[in-house]
Formats: structure tokens, C-alpha cells, sequence
């Protein structure tokens, strides 16, 4: 606790003295005298008097403030310093000391982000682990263990680029290049169109169905097939073939294909086999030697099997899919009439759709069923205690543990000042996008006040960043640093956006706010914040 309070100082301290400090220079070179630069409130721990200032570090650490000489109405200065006072600057001198500090929060990140990005860096490459049966990639012959060089003649490196090469193509065939057992390959791949959506914005980009992360070769096994007739089992995963192990799909693709149809492929699987405890039945793994000729097709195919992506692992308590009779080993078969593969293509769909009605076929023990249903919102929680409830079906594919699969192929990106300035440059004018959105969000209700986090909040977001690293924990301290340079500058009294505003308004009409006016807005402004402040707490506590 004393480390992540540790942390939690450190993040405040930091930010807080970045923002006073924006007002510290620009107030002396603007020639105004500054009386005391505080970090934290309260009573002073430690401090010193340098010059005509004097610094000091108070108890909490919850905001700072700079005092400049001049800077109340009614305050009176020695005739020698008159003009040295806040209020006795021009308008534009004014303006340009409140601007300073929440200017310095937003160029700050611009640092930060800079010496994140500096260096090399180690991020996923386009090595293909898992490909969906059902969607653009598998139909263009895409298979695990490629590696994905070119999006439309557009070079990418990383996972990411090849995402991000995707935004807006979709509906339409794209060719990519890709390398397979030291061969470059031109296919060209039709992305159906997914909407990313989230409070701050909505994305639409073009989906393949890959990912990077290799899949274990684990069955879905129809009842008349022949893995079943063989003896094989839906959830069964694969060890080896004819004797050769088999670590993910890739490898039982490579495997699979050295042997021509209809030769016996000799499997060792591993088997989850209910066990009964007196009254309580468990699952123990165990081996089972199964032989089979082997079929026309790749991969599972060639077993006789199918991808288990759309046998049903897990249904969701309280949601649409347990109040249809959907059960864990269900298989689902087709939405609006058409047969689906993967439940990457069902997550698709079912995006487009949002509460609109479907159609949905599933085969269970007792056959095939098919059923008119809607998406319904489904409370849950993250692991800030954080409640929402999007629009869920419920039905969950398997899962599994990456403990036994190859490790996930990453590169090594080396950024030098220019380039790493360039990024830097480029992600803080869209961070500060989204929160100018999200804003824009709380006031007209598009997104809930419960996702207002205050001091609590932050000392937990500032723990677990730590815990994930120096890169985890200066992102979020750039991104807090954004929040506080944008919420600063709205023209709500006592912040430095309503101060800001007066200077406008008095370079502009030629004369000041009237003083009682002035004063009834900061005891506004001051419920305001006591209200959000009050509002941030219990939510924290709710948390």
C-alpha cells in the first residue's frame, strides 16, 4: 500500500506541478510578481524562499497554486509594485498567464509520449495464430503460421498497422501480401464492415478474422461425422499427429497436410472426463489414443472435425441466450437463415444488429431449434468495479490457456528522436479528441456520470499502471495530464477557462467583469466542483 501510495503521490505531484508551473513562467515573464508556488494544500511540509518567492510542498497533494501579488480585486499594493500585480496587466498578458498552465498540461504529453515511443519497442508482429473459419481471410486461403507482409501495397510491420490498414476498406475485394514457408503470396481478401463503438467516437473498419495469438487444435465434433464415429469429441485438443507433437493449429496444419487422404492419422488427445466426487461431479484431463482415415480438407477438416469456435463453452447467467435453453456443447448453426462458421462471424453480425431481432439456429442434444431473439443489456463489472450494461447475446465460445502454446511472435520497432517526436505529436491532438467527445458526452447524456472516477479512482489506476510498467504508467499519467489541461480549460468559474474567458471579455468590451458578478460566478463555480467532487467520490466508493 505504502508503494502504490507512493505512486499515487508521484502521478499528482507530477501533473500538479507541470500545471503551476505554466503559470509560474509565463507570470514572470510577463513581469508579474509571484509570491508563493505551492504543490498540494494545506499545511507546508517542507519549503524555502528564493528571490521574492517562496516555494513550498503542502500536505495534500490534491491540486497546487501559484499566488501572484495584485491577483484579488480589493487587494492593495505598494505604489513601487503597482504595476507588478496580476490585475493591473493588459487582458492579453492576463490571458496568456491562465492559459499557461493547462497549455502546459497538454504539451507536456507531448514529452511523455516521446520518450515512450523513443527506442525500440517490442509489439506483435503479423504473424497469423488463428484464423475464423466463416469470414474474409479463410475464404481467401489465409491460414495460421502466415505472415502477413502488405495491405493494398501498403507495407506493415506490426498487428497494429495491419488493423490500422484496414480502417474504411471494406465491402470490397483488397489485395495482401503474405510470406508462407519462405513464399510470398497475393490474395485478395472481400472485409466485411464492423463498427467500433464506444463513447468517444466510432470507428468503422474492414474485418479478416485473424488474430496474432496462436489457437491450440482443439475439435468441434458433429454426431455423424467421422472424428465421432472414430471416437473423437467436441472440446478434444489435439497432442500430436502419427507421433509428431502438435503445439497450435499451425502445426497441425503443417502435419495434416504430409499425409494423403484416406491414410490413418494416429492422434493422442487430451480429454476433459467428468469425474463424480459423492455428490459433485468434476473434470480430470486425460489421454486418448484415437485413429482415423484421413479426410479431404486442412486443419480440423481433415480429421473429420470442425473448428470448435461455434460450440457454445459458457452461457452467461441472466442473459437472452440461458433464457433460450442455450447449453454449454450446443453448436450454433445459423443466424437469419445463414450458416455460420466461427463465432467471430456471429460477433460481427450481432454488432451490426444491436437490439434488432434475429433469428438464430443452434443444434443441442435434442436437434436443431431455432428461435426468434434480441440482444438485452447485461450488467457487469470491471476490474475497477466499474458497472456497465451493454447489449449482450451471452453465449461464450471456448477459451483456452496460452500456457502450453508457442509464444506470440512480436518485433522489434526502433524509433529514433524524429520519428518518435512525430507519433508523439500526432497521438495528443487525437487523445485530446476523445476527451473533448467524452465531454461532450456527460452534458448531453450520451455517456453516464458514473464513469466520473475521483482521488480512489486514480490511486487505483495509478497502482495497477505501475504494476504493468514504466510505459503503462506514463501513458496513463499523459492521458490524466490531457483530462486536466482539457477540463481547465471550460469557462466554468474558478477554473482557468472562466479566467481566460474574462480576459477576452474585457479585451474585447474595453472594460472588466463587474466585480459582484464576478464573485457570485466563483461561488457558483465552487458548488459546482463541490457537487462533481462529491459526485467522483461516490462513485468511488460505489466502486
Amino acid at each position: 500500500m505504502l508503494q502504490n501510495l507512493g505512486f499515487f503521490i508521484l502521478l499528482l505531484g507530477v501533473l500538479v506541478t507541470v500545471h503551476e508551473l505554466g503559470h509560474f513562467l509565463v507570470a514572470k515573464a510577463c513581469g508579474v510578481k509571484v509570491l508563493k508556488f505551492s504543490i498540494g494544500f494545506g499545511p507546508k511540509i517542507i519549503g524555502f524562499t528564493k528571490g521574492e518567492t517562496e516555494y513550498q510542498v503542502a500536505l495534500l497533494p490534491l491540486g497546487g497554486f501559484v499566488k501572484m501579488a495584485g491577483d484579488l480585486p480589493h487587494e492593495e499594493l505598494p505604489p513601487e509594485e503597482a504595476a507588478r500585480g496580476f490585475l493591473a496587466q493588459p487582458p492579453w498578458k492576463r490571458g496568456l498567464i491562465v492559459l499557461a498552465g493547462p497549455a502546459f498540461n497538454l504539451l507536456f504529453p507531448i514529452l511523455v509520449y516521446f520518450f515512450v515511443f523513443l527506442g525500440p519497442q517490442e509489439t506483435l508482429s503479423t504473424r497469423v495464430g488463428l484464423v475464423s473459419p466463416d469470414m474474409a481471410a479463410a475464404a481467401a486461403g489465409i491460414r495460421p503460421g502466415d505472415r502477413i507482409l502488405s495491405v493494398e501495397g501498403e507495407p506493415v510491420r506490426t498487428f497494429d498497422d495491419m488493423r490500422d490498414a484496414f480502417v474504411g476498406k471494406f465491402n470490397r475485394p483488397v489485395p495482401v501480401t503474405l510470406e508462407r514457408e519462405g513464399q510470398q503470396l497475393v490474395v485478395e481478401v472481400t472485409p466485411e464492415k464492423s463498427s467500433e463503438v464506444s463513447p468517444v467516437d466510432t470507428v468503422e473498419r474492414g474485418m479478416i478474422g485473424v488474430s496474432p495469438y496462436p489457437q491450440p487444435p482443439v475439435v468441434g465434433v458433429p454426431a455423424t461425422s467421422p472424428a465421432a464415429a472414430a471416437g473423437l469429441k467436441s472440446f478434444d485438443r489435439v497432442l500430436s499427429v502419427n507421433g509428431v507433437h502438435v503445439q497450435d493449429e499451425a502445426a497441425l496444419y503443417r502435419e495434416v497436410a504430409k499425409v494423403p487422404e484416406g491414410t490413418p492419422l494416429k492422434l493422442s488427445v487430451a480429454r476433459l472426463a467428468p469425474v463424480a466426487v459423492g455428490a459433485v461431479t468434476g473434470r480430470l484431463p486425460e489421454v486418448v489414443e484415437v485413429t482415423l482415415p484421413r479426410q479431404a480438407g486442412e486443419g480440423a477438416a481433415a480429421l473429420g472435425a470442425e473448428a470448435v469456435d461455434l460450440y457454445v463453452a459458457s452461457v452467461a447467467a441472466g442473459s437472452v441466450a440461458e433464457a433460450a435453453g442455450i447449453q454449454p456443447g450446443d453448436r450454433i448453426v445459423a443466424i437469419n437463415g445463414t450458416p455460420l462458421k466461427s463465432f467471430n462471424k456471429l460477433a460481427t453480425v450481432l454488432n451490426g444488429l444491436q437490439a434488432q431481432p434475429f433469428t438464430l439456429t443452434w443444434r443441442g442434444e435434442k436437434g436443431e431449434r431455432t428461435e426468434k431473439l434480441a440482444q438485452a443489456p447485461l450488467k457487469t463489472r470491471d476490474d475497477y468495479g466499474q458497472t456497465s450494461a451493454p447489449l449482450v447475446f451471452g453465449a461464450r465460445p471456448w477459451s483456452f490457456s496460452s500456457a502450453d502454446l508457442p509464444p506470440v511472435e512480436k518485433v522489434t520497432i526502433d524509433l529514433g528522436p524524429a520519428a518518435a517526436f512525430k507519433e508523439a505529436a500526432l497521438i495528443v491532438p487525437k487523445i485530446v479528441g476523445q476527451m473533448v467527445q467524452v465531454l461532450g458526452g456527460l452534458f448531453v447524456g450520451k455517456v453516464s456520470p458514473s464513469t466520473i472516477g475521483g482521488p480512489i479512482m486514480m490511486y487505483q489506476l495509478a497502482a495497477k499502471s505501475a504494476e504493468q510498467g514504466l510505459d503503462s504508467f506514463l501513458n496513463l499519467m499523459a492521458i490524466i495530464s490531457i483530462n486536466l489541461g482539457v477540463m481547465n480549460l471550460l469557462p466554468i468559474p474558478v477554473l482557468d477557462g472562466f479566467h481566460l474567458l474574462s480576459a477576452a471579455w474585457e479585451g474585447i468590451r474595453r472594460r472588466p467583469i463587474p466585480v459582484r458578478v464576478r464573485e457570485v460566478a466563483n461561488m457558483v463555480g465552487l458548488a459546482l466542483l463541490i457537487l462533481l467532487m462529491l459526485l467522483a467520490v461516490t462513485n468511488d466508493v460505489t466502486r
